[in-house]
């Protein structure tokens, strides 16, 4: 009540910050009259102005007023659009490094020019991130009339780019992609061997457009690389026909939790059916994994609603857009369950070579910002999350949309039927209608029932997406009918003739609630856009999955006892409220799924940038990698030291199992400690200098020795191939690591422990050893290589091979991972020399790798 009231008395926050922007709007009107008074080659002329200023101290806050004045009017001249108050709103916003959410059809699309010039000004680059291939396309040709008009390259990242073409464009001004080629690019990237073949610029300025898609909806899962492993297709057969053997008494379903489990009844079947004593004895484990995912195969996940299958193949679709998303694959082999369960060729399982979430890598960027139509219920999450901020901008024109209250049926057939005859009355009055449905087999079942009923209509759903730009430029047409799966983040805007406004506009018809509120209200936003006349409304089933889920049968049973029958329909506020607080419980359960993804991979992220860094070190100081050994050296020492002496104490028993595992570790001689005198050492400190003193002073007369140049410079690049090659090898082995131990974790909770500490522990710990081991792997190399069997254009050939394989991923997906084919054999005979020059045979060093 007191939030209320202080709201009426000096406006709610978002009204506050609005007021502040005001006048910066004022200050680019005030600048209108005289850039409109400027040719063509004046105007053009600003943006080496506009830099000129920058170079002389002044902010691009100080320049904005006059920028987004040129951008308006260079809009005007080359797109005869001239971007309204309520878009400069926007761009500012946007330029503050917040969240603009805008309605649909208020022009996010010209909106982005105005801070995309704006920071692209400083030279270092800005991104407009969109949710697919060819939106990015069609706003960076559309765009770049404006852009280009004023000096500014752009350019687009798409998928079937070459790594040549990829470095090319990303040394454009202004760059559209998509979240998932940025994000595999940069993880493409901190896989290479030499920094020139870096394709990304510093991550400097990023718009996020349909922010709520791609941080929110697509946030649960991380974008990852992987290759082939050599797990047989045999085991997921067999667990798929063990699954048919059972009924629904033998496992329960929690479809709150998606989750589902084998009673003591499907334990006892499964036991039998595999001739085994005990499923969860450790050598049953990789079993138990495999009956576990088919059981998830055959419960969870339905044909036609989380999946398709096409040309033999099980492609995904995506919850909240109802597209296809092509080259995805559920990961921990819960796609090759489903390929068993329908039938198709089962694709090898996969290993991790890279990964990062959306999350962490957005974070990357110097300054974020995103927008979209629907962000206000996620605020939280944005500012907990990312540090974002939403403002809500104002429509240009007042929105005129009627919202109706839902109509709540019996059951789904009586909701259905009324459906019907909604539509037909609005078809012949040459009202335009859009249907919105939850899922690909819904919109198919409501096809069917319009058929039979002779309504012509369009079905836009993860099966015939290609024709989604057809199907949408017709969908305001008088008395069109459009059957849409999901309509979050297509970006495209339905555009009414003014006979379809004439009959009342278009007319959003709901079939269900979706489990997020932001959904339902993309859905609504597609009607109503620039003052355009519409009308919306939900039907909802108290059989509906929503409500049966998380209310039960307790709200049907109640209707049918006060006698209602399958053909009434009521408008109830106790139902709306219902289905809204059971919204909100999904909302903050998918929150913490993904706020615990989060805590997750900030362990692995933390791990992630010092390897990363690492990495580039190297690559940046390739001329100087004899000093990068050297570091190695003192830390390995150092390594040691702390292994033998834990409580830093010092004796000779403990100087001699220091220098004995100094001359294990590097495999050199233990001459060459001969001299020390294990009694004079009073303090740690100063054995180390001399041990490594020792050690630098022996490498040093190795490298010294050598007077050819050239047998020189290939020495330090096999140090650089070679440590590269090291540290790419444990990380690998790392994260695998990782894996199984967070697939495992949850068990703690069992002992009263909490599960994200002890993985934080033990991964640190992880952590620890694995550097430990890296760096004395190097030092070990460094001192036994040999650049007599050193082939850098074999090494590079086969890391070419290896990279080009990794260009051909796409994005993940929820539970998602893709795999990749192994590069073509090496051509290296098992029995001879490794071309890395480590002086190993090849089937005991790269072969392995």
């Amino acid at each position: 009540m007191i939030t209320n009231l202080l709201a009426k008395l000096f406006g709610t926050s978002n009204q506050r910050e609005l007021r502040k922007l005001y006048p910066i709007v004022n200050q680019i009107n005030s600048f209108e009259p005289n850039i409109q008074s400027l040719s063509d080659e004046e105007l053009a002329n600003k943006t080496k102005y506009f830099k000129e200023q920058l170079s002389q101290g002044r902010t691009l806050d100080d320049i904005l007023p006059e920028a987004y004045a040129v951008v308006r009017e260079a809009a005007f001249r080359k797109l005869n659009q001239r971007h309204y108050d309520v878009q400069l709103i926007g761009g500012i916003v946007l330029h503050q490094g917040k969240i603009s959410e805008m309605k649909t059809g208020e022009g996010k699309t010209l909106t982005a020019t105005l801070p995309l010039y704006l920071n692209a000004l400083t030279g270092k680059g800005t991104h407009l991130v969109t949710v697919n291939d060819y939106l990015a396309r069609r706003d960076a040709e559309w765009m770049s009339l404006i852009f280009n008009y004023l000096g500014l390259s752009v350019g687009v990242i798409q998928n079937s780019l070459s790594d040549t073409e990829r470095k090319r464009i990303y040394k454009s001004d202004i760059i559209y992609a998509t979240n998932n080629e940025l994000g595999f690019d940069y993880l493409r990237d901190n896989m290479k061997f030499r920094l020139e073949d870096y394709v990304q610029r510093e991550l400097n300025y990023a718009i996020v457009d349909e922010v709520d898609s791609i941080l929110i909806d697509e946030a649960r899962t991380p974008l990852i690389i992987s290759g082939a492993s050599d797990e047989s297709s045999q085991l997921y057969m067999q667990a798929d026909k063990a699954i048919l053997t059972l009924s629904t008494s033998d496992y329960e379903i929690d479809e709150k939790q998606r989750n589902v489990q084998l009673n003591e009844a499907g334990n006892d079947k499964i036991e039998s059916y595999f001739h085994i004593n005990n499923l969860y004895d450790l050598e049953n484990l990789k079993l138990l994994h495999h009956v576990n995912q088919a059981l998830r195969a055959h419960t969870l996940f339905k044909k036609d609603v989380q999946y398709v299958v096409r040309d033999n193949e099980v492609l995904i679709v995506d919850e909240f857009t109802g597209r296809i998303l092509p080259g995805r694959r559920y990961s921990d082999g819960l796609h090759q369950a489903i390929e068993a369960k329908e039938h198709v060729k089962i694709e090898r399982e996969s290993q991790t070579l890279a990964s990062i979430t959306l999350q962490n890598y957005f974070r990357l960027y110097n300054k974020l910002a995103g927008m979209t139509g629907t962000a206000s219920t996620e605020a939280e999450e944005f500012h907990r999350i990312y540090n974002l901020d939403v403002v809500s901008i104002p429509t240009n024109r007042p929105m005129i949309r009627l919202d109706q209250p839902d109509l709540i049926f019996l059951s789904k057939n009586g909701k259905y039927k009324a459906i019907v005859e909604d539509v037909k009355e609005r078809h012949k009055k040459g009202q335009p209608v859009l249907i919105g449905t939850v899922a690909v087999e819904t919109s198919e079942l409501l096809s069917m029932i319009l058929r039979s009923a002779g309504v012509p209509h369009d079905v836009l759903n993860a099966k015939n997406h290609a024709r989604e730009a057809e199907i949408v430029a017709h969908a305001g047409e008088p008395g069109r009918v459009t059957i849409a799966t999901n309509m979050a983040g297509r970006g495209t805007d339905i555009k009414l003739t003014e006979e379809s406004k004439q009959a009342g506009g278009l007319y959003i018809l709901g079939t269900e609630r979706h489990e997020s509120r932001r959904i339902d209200n993309q859905l609504r936003g597609r009607s109503g856009r620039q003052g355009d006349p519409g009308e919306s409304r939900f039907y909802i089933s108290l059989e509906d999955d929503l409500i049966r889920i998380f209310a039960g049968d307790k709200i049907k049973n109640n209707m049918e006892r006060v006698g209602m029958t399958e053909n009434e329909t009521i408008e109830s506020n106790y139902i709306s409220k219902t289905i809204e607080r059971s919204q909100e419980k999904v909302e903050k359960y998918n929150f913490e799924i993904r706020k615990n993804l989060l805590e997750y991979d900030d362990v692995h992220n933390q791990q992630r940038t010092v390897i990363y860094n690492i990495r580039r070190k190297v690559l940046e100081n390739e001329n100087n990698i004899f000093d990068l050994v050297k570091d190695m050296m003192s830390d390995m020492v150092q390594d040691i030291i702390d292994f033998n002496s834990p409580k830093q104490s010092i004796n000779q028993e403990i100087i001699e199992k220091i220098v004995n595992d100094i001359t294990g570790r590097t495999e050199l001689d233990s001459k060459l400690f001969e001299s020390f005198n294990y009694q004079n050492y009073r303090n740690l400190e100063d054995l180390h200098k001399d041990l490594l003193s020792a050690l630098v002073k022996h490498y040093e007369s190795k490298i010294s020795s050598i007077k050819d140049e050239k047998h020189l410079y290939m020495i330090g690049q096999a140090n650089k191939w070679l440590i590269l090659e090291i540290i790419d090898q444990a990380w690998k082995q790392h994260m695998l690591n990782l894996d199984h131990l967070k697939e495992g974790i949850s068990l703690r909770g069992w002992g009263q422990k909490n599960p994200l500490i002890e993985y934080k522990r033990e991964a640190f710990a992880m952590f620890e050893d694995m550097m430990r081991e890296i760096k004395a792997e190097i030092v070990q190399t460094a001192f036994h290589i040999n650049v007599e069997h050193f082939n850098e254009e074999e090494i590079e050939r086969r890391r070419q091979l290896e990279l080009e394989e990794l260009n051909l991923l796409g994005p993940d997906s929820p539970e998602a991972n893709i795999a990749i084919s192994a590069a073509p054999e090496n051509k290296v005979g098992r029995n001879e020399d490794c071309p890395c020059g480590s002086g190993k045979k090849y089937k005991k060093c790269c072969l392995l790798k």
